[in-house]
């Protein structure tokens, strides 16, 4: 009896990945826009490509979408991965905060514009939201540990109401005020006014 020997993968040509880079940051734009725009057909022609290219990686609207989410996920988590040893615990907190709004403003675009059913994300959910909890506990316990930060919250308070911030603005524009109620929000967990933004 022979043993099958599966073929190793081969990886994808340079020319490949790059394509499907541009294809992601083509399809986060897009996404982030939402409203009519936000086809397929205008991710190939932001990206640069055709649309056979586009399918070609992505062979579905939900195999996309998890793509750019995913790699919105971890882009975020590597962001703390270097902000962690910022000398500035809670400006570090802050910039991170304000990197999800822009992560949400894509999601909102994508949901409205892929209108998949719920059940077809909840483990997407249910992953980024563990991924970014651990990512904010790390800066969030390096602020409070400096004393920038007060120590009754935690990380999932702080996703949470970050959250709940950029889900009760619907209006265009909406970023604008999520930044500015970000300011406001760090600032009321500030320990002492010197870890305040001046």
């Amino acid at each position: 009896m022979t043993n099958h020997v599966p073929k190793p993968t081969r990886p994808m040509r340079a020319d490949a990945v790059r394509n499907r880079e541009r294809v992601l940051e083509a399809a986060k734009a897009v996404f982030s826009a939402g409203g009519p725009d936000a086809s397929l057909d205008a991710v190939a022609r932001r990206a640069g490509v055709g649309i056979g290219t586009l399918y070609r990686h992505f062979p579905t609207r939900e195999a996309l979408f998890e793509a750019v989410y995913r790699r919105e996920v971890e882009q975020l988590a590597d962001l703390a991965e270097q902000l962690k040893s910022d000398p500035h615990p809670a400006d570090a907190l802050r910039r991170w905060l304000r990197s999800n709004v822009e992560f949400v403003a894509t999601k909102k675009g994508m949901s409205a514009a892929l209108a998949l059913a719920a059940h077809s994300t909840s483990h997407l959910a249910a992953y980024s939201f563990e991924r970014l909890t651990k990512a904010v506990g790390v800066l969030l316990d390096r602020a409070v540990e400096a004393g920038e930060i007060r120590a009754d919250i935690g990380p999932e308070d702080l996703l949470r109401a970050l959250i709940g911030m950029c889900y009760m603005h619907n209006q265009p524009g909406w970023q604008d005020s999520v930044m500015r109620l970000v300011e406001v929000f760090v600032d009321g967990l500030c320990a002492h006014p010197a870890a305040r933004r001046p």
